[in-house]
C-alpha cells in the first residue's frame, strides 16, 4: 500500500487551480459516470467517489470550508485517476479493472480519514456507509 499512498501524494501534490477549475467543470458528468460503475469486488467505490466529488464540489464553492488542502488535492486526484479509463490497470480488466481506482481512493480516505469524517458529520451522511474498505 505504500506505493500506492506515494503515488497519491505526487498525484495530489501536482493538483493546481487550472486542475481544480477543470475538474469542478466535469464534476456534474463524472459524477452520473460513477453510478455506471458495475464493481462487485469494490462495492463502496462508487459512494466513495460521489462523496469525494461532493466533498470537492462543497468545498470549492465555499460551502464547506475546514477540509483541508491536503484532503481537498487528494480527492481532486482520486476522482481525475477514477474517471481515466486508461490507467495502471485499464478499466475494461474485468474484476481486476477497478482495483486501481478503488485503491488510489481508498488511500486519500484512508490519509484524510479525520477530515472526511468530519465533512460527513457536517453532512449529515453516516462515516461507516462510505469507509475506507474496499
Amino acid at each position: 500500500m505504500s506505493e500506492i499512498v506515494a503515488f497519491v501524494n505526487h498525484g495530489a501534490s501536482l493538483i493546481t487551480p487550472a486542475v481544480v477549475e477543470k475538474v469542478l467543470r466535469h464534476i456534474p458528468l463524472w459524477k452520473a459516470e460513477f453510478t455506471q460503475i458495475n464493481a462487485p469486488h469494490f462495492p463502496h467505490l462508487v459512494d466513495q467517489l460521489q462523496f469525494l466529488a461532493d466533498a470537492v464540489e462543497d468545498t470549492a464553492e465555499g460551502a464547506y470550508k475546514d477540509l483541508p488542502y491536503v484532503a481537498f488535492c487528494g480527492a481532486v486526484f482520486a476522482l481525475t485517476y477514477a474517471h481515466k479509463t486508461m490507467d495502471l490497470i485499464p478499466d475494461h480488466k474485468g474484476e481486476l479493472g477497478r482495483a486501481d481506482d478503488s485503491s488510489v481512493v481508498r488511500a486519500v480516505l484512508i490519509q484524510n480519514e479525520k477530515a472526511f469524517a468530519r465533512y460527513a458529520a457536517a453532512q449529515g451522511v453516516e462515516w461507516v456507509q462510505i469507509t475506507s474498505k474496499p
